[in-house]
C-alpha cells in the first residue's frame, strides 16, 4: 500500500479520538471559563503543568524504546511485558510516596488546604503511565481502531462528569429535582474546580479497566538485559522529554513567581492558559501526526524510499499546519467568543497567534526529530532538548517581568524556532533527508505575508476569508500529483 496513504488512514483515525475527541474536550473551556473566574482557572493551569513534567517522568522514555525494540528483539510479546512491569513498579512507588507527601507538597504549592487534589493527581498520573504502554502496544500493533474507541472513551467520560458536576449537580439542588437526594450524597457545593480533578482520575480509572485485556495477556516475562537496553535507549529520550516539557510547561509555573506582584498573578496565569487553548487546533494535529507517524516511520525505515517519504511527510505538514495558523489568526474575533468575557483581554490576538507560530515550529521539529531516533542518537534529541529549555527558562526570567505572559509566548516561539534550525542542520550530518527547503520556506513564507497584511491593513472578515482561499488554491496548484515525482513515481500515487 502506497506509504504516504497508510500514514494519512492510520492519522485520520488516530484523529478520531485526539483531534475529534481533544475538540470535544476543548468545549470545556467555554464552559470553564463561564463558571469560574481566571484566578480559579489559574490554579487548573498551574496543576496541570505539573502534571504534565511528572508524566514524562513516569513514563521515562519506554514508549519510543517499545516501538525500537519491538522492531529489533523477534519476541515482541515480551518487551511489552518488560515495559508494562517496569512501569507498574514505579508507578506504583510513585503514588505510595505522594500519597505520604501529600500535605509538604500541597503546602509548598501554596493550597494547604487542599492534600485531595495533590492525591487525585498522583493517581491519575500512576494510571495514566501505565496505561501509556498499551496504549503503544496498540499503535504498534496498527490497531487504531480499538486505540481510538478508548480514547474517545475517556474523553467521553471527562466531558460528561464535568457537565454533570459543573451544571447539572447545582442545577438540580436549585430547582429541587427528584435526583436530589442522589445529588446530595455526592456533591458538595463549594468544592468548585475539584470537580474538574475528580471527573479525569474517574475517567483514568475506567481507561485503565479497558486496557485491561492488553495486559493480562502480556506474557509477564521481565527481561533485564533487554529492559537495560531499553532505558540506555530511553534515558535521553527522558532528559529531551523533561527538556521539552519545560520548554511546554514551564512558563505557567514561572509567571507565579515572576509577574509582577501588583497583578493578580492567578488571574494572569488563567487568562494565558485560556489563550493557550485557543492555539489547540494545531496542538491536535501534531499530537494526531505524531500518534500515527512515530510507529510509521520506524516500519518505513526499512523501505527502498523511505527518506523521500519522509521529506514529503514534512512537506505535507508544513502546509497543513500554516492552513490551521491562518484559519485561527484570520478568523480570532470568532474564536474568542469561545471564552467567557471575563477573559477578553486586548493581549490575546498577540498571545495566540505567537503561540500559533511557535506549536507550528514545534511540529517542525518533531518532523525534524526522525534522524535521531533512526539512527540510535537519542543523545541529540536530548542535547536539543536542554538547548531549548535554556533558551526558554533565560527568555521566561528575561521577558516576564518586563511584558507578563507575553512574554512566555515568545519565548515559546524563539525555542522552538531554533531548535528546529539546529536539528535541521545536525540532522543533515548524520542522517541526511532530502527536504524540499525552497517549498517549505515558500509556504512559510506566503503564510507570513497574508497575516501581516491582514494586519497592516485592518482587513475585513471577507478579505481575511479569501486570504484563506488563495492559500489553498496556491498549494493545490503547487501539490497537484505530478508525473515521475521520485524514482519510484508510484510511491505517492
Amino acid at each position: 500500500m502506497n506509504p504516504l496513504k497508510k500514514l494519512a488512514g492510520q492519522t485520520v483515525i488516530y484523529g478520531l479520538s485526539s483531534v475529534v475527541g481533544r475538540l470535544l474536550n476543548y468545549l470545556l473551556v467555554p464552559l470553564y471559563t463561564r463558571y469560574f473566574l481566571p484566578e480559579e482557572y489559574g490554579i487548573v493551569t498551574e496543576l496541570y503543568a505539573y502534571v504534565a513534567f511528572l508524566v514524562v517522568i513516569l513514563t521515562y522514555g519506554i514508549e519510543t524504546a517499545f516501538f525500537r525494540y519491538s522492531q529489533k528483539v523477534p519476541n515482541k510479546r515480551t518487551v511489552y511485558s518488560t515495559s508494562l512491569i517496569s512501569l507498574l513498579v514505579t508507578s506504583s512507588v510513585f503514588i505510595f510516596i505522594i500519597f505520604c507527601s501529600a500535605q509538604p507538597i500541597s503546602n509548598w504549592l501554596q493550597y494547604p488546604n487542599n492534600t485531595d487534589y495533590i492525591k487525585f493527581f498522583a493517581l491519575i498520573i500512576g494510571l495514566d503511565a501505565v496505561s501509556a504502554i498499551s496504549f503503544a502496544k496498540l499503535r504498534e500493533q496498527n490497531n487504531a481502531t480499538r486505540f481510538a474507541l478508548v480514547r474517545l472513551l475517556n474523553i467521553f467520560i471527562n466531558i460528561g462528569l464535568n457537565l454533570f458536576f459543573i451544571i447539572y449537580c447545582p442545577y438540580a439542588l436549585e430547582k429541587g429535582l427528584p435526583s436530589t437526594d442522589f445529588v446530595n450524597s455526592i456533591y458538595q457545593e463549594g468544592y468548585g474546580i475539584g470537580y474538574i480533578f475528580i471527573a479525569n482520575l474517574i475517567a483514568s480509572i475506567i481507561t485503565f479497566l479497558m486496557l485491561l485485556p492488553e495486559m493480562i495477556k502480556s506474557v509477564w516475562i521481565f527481561d533485564k538485559s533487554l529492559w537495560r537496553k531499553m532505558m540506555i535507549y530511553a534515558f535521553p529520550l527522558l532528559i529531551a522529554g523533561l527538556a521539552g516539557m519545560t520548554n511546554e510547561t514551564i512558563d505557567r509555573i514561572l509567571l507565579k513567581h515572576l509577574l509582577p506582584q501588583n497583578l493578580n498573578v492567578s488571574a494572569e496565569i488563567g487568562l494565558y492558559g485560556a489563550f493557550y487553548k485557543l492555539s489547540i487546533l494545531i496542538v491536535l494535529f501534531i499530537q494526531t501526526f505524531r500518534f500515527a507517524a512515530e510507529p510509521f516511520f520506524f516500519a518505513q525505515e526499512k523501505e527502498k524510499n523511505s527518506r523521500k517519504v519522509y521529506a514529503e511527510v514534512m512537506k505535507y505538514f508544513v502546509i497543513i499546519t500554516s492552513f490551521i495558523f491562518l484559519v485561527v489568526t484570520m478568523l480570532y474575533d470568532f474564536i474568542i467568543l469561545f471564552l467567557g468575557s471575563g477573559y477578553h483581554d486586548e493581549r490575546g490576538f498577540l498571545t495566540v497567534s505567537i503561540l500559533l507560530a511557535a506549536n507550528l515550529f514545534l511540529g517542525i521539529y518533531y518532523n525534524l526529530s526522525v534522524w535521531y531516533k533512526l539512527s540510535e542518537k537519542t543523545k541529540y534529541g536530548a542535547y536539543m532538548s536542554i538547548f531549548g529549555a535554556l533558551i526558554t527558562l533565560s527568555l521566561n526570567f528575561l521577558l516576564i517581568p518586563i511584558l507578563g505572559f507575553v512574554g512566555s509566548a515568545w519565548a515559546t516561539l524563539v525555542c522552538y524556532l531554533c531548535m528546529s534550525i539546529v536539528s535541521f542542520y545536525l540532522g543533515r550530518k548524520h542522517y541526511r533527508i532530502p527536504y524540499p527547503i525552497n517549498r517549505i520556506l515558500m509556504y512559510l513564507s506566503l503564510v507570513s505575508v497574508l497575516f501581516f497584511a491582514s494586519i497592516l491593513f485592518n482587513l475585513g472578515v471577507v478579505i481575511k476569508i479569501l486570504f484563506i482561499l488563495l492559500f489553498i488554491s496556491i498549494a493545490f496548484i503547487l501539490e497537484k500529483p505530478k508525473k515521475a515525482v521520485i524514482s519510484n513515481p508510484k510511491l505517492f500515487d
